[in-house]
């Protein structure tokens, strides 16, 4: 059966309470076919059976008549079949929540965003424009929004090292370019460097020198207003990574916001240059595999430590 409304054809199909119209013949000339329930052609206004009901099979001679009438009649807003005035209960609005656009109209396209699921405007089609990146996507399972919120994260946390990392590279690399014959460091060159690091660290001065550990400490742009500053400490060889955290964040005046803060994004981290990994809080500075004299960085939003994160 067709899905068709009845003004969509060229025939109407008469009604069987007619008792005058039951029975008739088909009026195409080679038919002449008895039908009980027969059609009646819309443009020519003959009688005709199921077979012969279409203008092509009876080979109407005012074919097109039908057609032309119910255009006229849309043309005038005479017609019943013409697309009723788009509302929200018949149309799609835009998703955004400021955003009242009735879509997939005449007057408005719609654009379905593949990333949150949702049907959108044109003005507001791009992903920046209705804030995709906050938008859970519809239907989309809680496990799997978990897995792209923690993917995303990492994305972010290796961002912001391979930053760092960049700006490190580019300070060494401009250094040894003024020298005109750079050498890796001997062993004495590493042990007159550490002297001078411990004449010009800073820390508690009651503290006895032979459980002093000497760091030259340095914290991203991102972690303070000053660019890249640095500094030459030295601690107890028996504090745990986050406790000198703490004091070197507090030295460098660096904003800590790790014992109010949840989550990783705001977080500092500790990060071992010459290891190449972020140190776990509770590991203790003389025990894990950082040496005397060795460079750390405080990072922010880098997430937890995962050995050998990067490679130098």
């Amino acid at each position: 059966m067709s899905s068709l409304s009845p003004d969509q054809h060229s025939y109407t199909q008469m009604a069987d309470r007619d008792l005058e119209d039951i029975g008739k013949h088909c009026e195409f000339e080679f038919c002449r076919q008895l039908d009980f329930l027969p059609f009646r052609c819309e443009s020519c206004k003959g009688t005709f059976c199921l077979d012969h009901r279409t203008e092509t099979t009876h080979k109407c001679p005012k074919a097109g008549e039908w057609a032309a009438r119910r255009r006229a009649g849309q043309g005038t807003g005479e017609s019943a079949t013409l697309s009723p005035k788009p509302t929200v209960y018949n149309s799609t609005q835009c998703s955004h929540p400021s955003c009242k656009a009735l879509i997939y109209t005449m007057a408005n396209a719609g654009v379905h965003c593949q990333n949150c699921n949702r049907e959108y405007c044109l003005s507001h089609r791009m992903r920046e424009d209705h804030d995709c990146s906050n938008l859970t996507p519809l239907g989309a399972s809680p496990a799997s929004v978990a897995f792209a919120s923690s993917a995303d994260k990492a994305r972010q946390a290796f961002s912001r090292l391979r930053s760092w990392g960049k700006a490190k590279t580019s300070t060494t690399t401009t250094a040894a370019s003024q020298s005109s014959k750079p050498k890796k460091p001997s062993a004495a060159s590493r042990m007159a460097q550490l002297n001078a690091l411990k004449k010009n660290a800073k820390g508690d001065p009651n503290l006895d020198t032979s459980k002093r550990f000497y760091l030259h400490v340095e914290a991203s742009a991102d972690t303070t207003t000053a660019k890249y500053p640095t500094g030459d400490f030295y601690f107890d060889v028996g504090w745990s990574v986050g406790k000198i955290l703490d004091d070197a964040a507090r030295r460098l005046q660096v904003q800590n916001v790790n014992n109010r803060s949840a989550g990783e994004e705001n977080r500092l981290r500790i990060f071992h240059v010459e290891g190449g990994k972020l140190l776990d809080f509770s590991n203790k500075i003389g025990s894990c595999s950082v040496s005397q004299g060795d460079t750390i960085v405080l990072l922010r939003g880098v997430g937890p430590p995962v050995p050998d994160l990067i490679e130098m």
